[in-house]
């Protein structure tokens, strides 16, 4: 194993671990998007740049956007409920 496979192995654990520990949703799909994209990073060190590729497009960006987007429709759903819009 090479010095930039520990390097990234070290920071994917970190980035879990952070995803983990973040309590707002918001933040943590935002943590959820850069860990997804420290994977890609961690599968690119380990000759997979197809695997990458996928985890760029699902870990990076799709996961986080359909977060995003869940949270507004419930943001929008319970402010109808209140009668404020």
């Amino acid at each position: 194993m090479t010095g930039i496979q520990a390097v990234a192995l070290v920071v994917v654990a970190l980035g879990g671990t952070a995803v983990v520990l973040a309590r707002d949703p918001a933040r943590q799909a935002l943590v959820a998007g850069i860990f997804g994209f420290s994977l890609a990073i961690l599968f690119l060190t380990f000759q997979a740049p197809d695997v990458a590729l996928s985890q760029i497009v699902v870990g990076a960006v799709a996961l986080p956007a359909m977060i995003i987007y869940a949270l507004r429709k419930v943001q929008r759903r319970e402010q109808v409920e209140r009668g404020e819009r």
